[in-house]
């Protein structure tokens, strides 16, 4: 698995999305990407309750602790990268988490417009 360049959706090196919990496909903090990263997990985002709902009925529970993954389960305000697809989707239902858009990679862009995620962002 070779990552992908390591850039922001603004065209600059990429930030940390967290590092408490640590997270990423890679689990370096980042959200970088490779080509065996089929769910695209490059959209850092700050979960919230309704986003959290979501994607647990959605088949990702993300908020309950798996000790086996040494995974401590997310809480409303974490920082966490998810799926670019999975974004959109809480997007249309009306719950998306606000994007940090330094911490997002770029290659999220071939999934969702920039304009999209620059409306939903934190900063």
């Amino acid at each position: 698995m070779t990552p992908q360049p390591s850039l922001n959706v603004l065209g600059s090196p990429l930030k940390p999305c967290s590092l408490n919990p640590v997270t990423g496909f890679f689990r370096n903090g980042h959200c970088d990407t490779c080509a065996d990263d089929d769910g695209c997990h490059t959209v850092c985002v700050e979960v919230t309750a309704g986003f959290l709902a979501f994607s647990r009925d959605a088949g990702n529970d993300l908020s309950t602790p798996m000790p086996d993954y040494d995974f401590p389960g997310l809480q409303p305000g974490d920082r966490w990268c998810i799926c670019a697809t999975r974004w959109q989707e809480a997007l249309a239902s009306g719950v998306s988490a606000p994007v940090s858009l330094t911490a997002t990679h770029a290659r999220s862009l071939e999934i969702v417009p920039l304009k999209l995620l620059q409306q939903h962002s934190t900063a």
